[in-house]
């Protein structure tokens, strides 16, 4: 007779493998037998807490297919896809071995918004997908279409009746839930809030779901709720409902905010932001109206920001001339914000002159900075007092282009000798050799060093060497650099930039190197340091790029962008 351990001993093991972060050791026991699987799932899924979906997958798999093979890697992608998503929507209806579902902490419906809009996905998958148990939820539009096409038609359907159906289904049976992601109704908010408990975060498309109660109802069924997102809420009782969700929620409840793209918030929402002063962290105001702008005076109770986000729709508010008192009060607030370390301001006219004196605050240590879109030409004082802040590791600075006392900003950057990545766009138009060179030679730390300039030649390599941390360098400056140049820059890299990716943007045409001298140069930085080069022409013949099965110049791998499916 087979004995087995108790299932508090198998608790146990299931918990130390966690711990020890053993995914294979988990996974293994999910697929031995029953017994040993019922405890070893849940960990699982605490453990691999990531987003439920394989958009990103198909992705991967459209970019790497080779020549030849037809859609046969896509295809496999998005069978996983269909199966992931089948799997689970199964689970929530009791038809699977294990109630899968039952352990999900995130729930991202974009990802499946994107599997029901991908092209194979209607044409190969749609119909298998939505039939058995699933036929339930296929909702298709009411649209007729003749006769004679029925047949072959892909599947039309109806996308957010049937993103709210299987949401209802799987909401039923996600008593852990804790994220929350779609483009969700207002209607289905308020059916789907009180079984999730344990709810934290929402991201929602459009806020204007939030509207009807949604408030009330996370303060009375989600304790523990406290991230908020949406991308979009325009209407002309925006800023009244948006006010009156925040009044809803638990005082003191809120700690991150960030609204994505274009919305009519306005003052009745920075005043009600107050109610929320001590816990919120992290504030993210994308396109704020002109008509708003004044009223960012009222945020002053809310000090407790440890991030802050602040962008105009246009950039044409200057509140220092025009509305110098609220322009004062923004700098006593901002004054007050000491345990800020990120900032970042876009398209604020007035954004040099406000964070000055933020910067001369001997109590406020930032530790990234990004300002873009700003006259370059009236923040000497601004650049000036980035020398104060000594704790940046991150800064990012994107003028206009006009010229500005380049002097004073290289020997501010010289003095932030942590800088870990420093990106400068326009700014730095007529930097010199002279000038990169004081920067390689005086911030030892960079790993991130993007910059332009003009006249630039191989004088900066031996500089640039002495950055033993290295592992992302763009040049987008006219420059006339040899092979010599760049070979013998590579030889002295060391294990430190393994992985670098070195992008010359604007080569001089006159001086451009061969297509023989390309090869030479990415072969030796492959060999050196499993490096990558990218090589362009002043005038935007591109000649060279180590993305052999991709032509177009890569963008910057870690930025972070609001999904394409969320802008559908």
């Amino acid at each position: 007779m087979a004995r087995f351990l108790p299932d508090d001993v198998l608790l146990m093991i299931s918990d130390q493998l966690w711990y020890q972060k053993d995914f294979g050791t988990l996974f293994n026991l999910c697929i031995s037998c029953k017994q040993l699987a019922l405890p070893a799932i849940a960990y699982l899924y605490r453990m691999h807490n990531v987003k439920l979906g394989g958009s990103d997958e198909v992705e991967v798999a459209a970019r790497q297919g080779k020549p030849g093979d037809g859609n046969a890697q896509q295809n496999q992608a998005v069978s996983r896809w269909v199966h992931l998503w089948k799997t689970i929507i199964l689970s929530s209806l009791g038809k699977t071995t294990y109630l899968y579902c039952r352990y999900i902490r995130a729930l991202d419906l974009r990802d499946l918004k994107d599997l029901l809009e991908d092209e194979m996905f209607r044409a190969d998958f749609g119909n298998d997908f939505f039939s058995g148990e699933l036929s339930q939820f296929r909702k298709e539009m009411d649209t007729p279409v003749k006769a004679k096409s029925r047949t072959k038609r892909p599947l039309r359907l109806n996308i957010i009746a049937t993103l709210e159906a299987i949401g209802e289904a799987i909401t039923q049976q996600t008593p852990v839930l804790e994220e929350l992601h779609g483009e969700i109704t207002s209607a289905a908010l308020l059916r789907w809030i009180p079984r999730l408990p344990k709810l934290q975060q929402i991201t929602l498309w459009n806020g204007a779901a939030l509207a009807n109660g949604v408030g009330s109802t996370l303060h009375i069924h989600c304790p523990d709720f406290k991230i908020l997102r949406f991308y979009t809420w325009t209407s002309p009782d925006t800023d009244h409902f948006f006010a009156a969700f925040l009044q809803d929620l638990r005082p003191q409840s809120l700690e991150s905010l960030e609204v994505i793209s274009y919305s009519d918030i306005g003052a009745k929402t920075f005043l009600a932001l107050n109610r929320h002063s001590k816990s919120l962290l992290d504030l993210k105001l994308d396109n704020i109206t002109p008509e708003a702008m004044p009223g960012l005076s009222m945020l002053k109770e809310c000090t407790a920001l440890g991030s802050l986000l602040l962008a105009e729709t246009i950039g044409s508010t200057d509140l220092e001339h025009t509305q110098n008192d609220i322009f004062l009060e923004v700098i006593g607030w901002l004054r007050e914000c000491k345990s800020l370390q990120n900032i970042t301001f876009h398209k604020f006219l007035s954004g040099p002159a406000l964070l000055t004196p933020i910067l001369l605050e001997s109590n406020i240590h930032l530790v990234r900075l990004e300002v873009t879109d700003y006259a370059a030409s009236k923040a000497k004082d601004f650049h000036q007092a980035l020398a104060r802040q000594q704790s940046l590791r991150s800064l990012v600075l994107k003028s206009d282009g006009e010229v500005c006392d380049i002097n004073a900003l290289v020997f501010s950057l010289c003095k932030i000798v942590h800088l870990v990545d420093l990106r400068l766009s326009n700014v730095s138009d007529f930097f010199r050799d002279e000038h990169i060179c004081l920067l390689a030679s005086n911030l030892p730390e960079l790993e991130t060093l993007w910059i332009s300039g003009w006249g630039i030649t191989d004088q900066i390599w031996s500089y640039l060497k002495l950055l033993h941390s290295l592992r992302r360098l763009d040049i987008n400056a006219w420059s006339s650099f040899t092979a010599d140049g760049l070979l013998e820059y590579i030889s002295g890299l060391g294990e430190g930039n393994r992985g670098l990716f070195l992008a010359v943007m604007m080569a001089d045409p006159d001086s451009a190197l061969s297509e023989r001298e390309q090869y030479i140069v990415q072969e030796a930085l492959t060999m050196k340091v499993e490096g990558r080069f990218d090589y362009t022409l002043a005038r935007g013949k591109h000649s060279y790029s180590s993305y052999k099965d991709d032509s177009k110049v890569q963008t910057d791998p870690d930025a972070e962008e609001f999904n394409e499916s969320d802008s559908e």
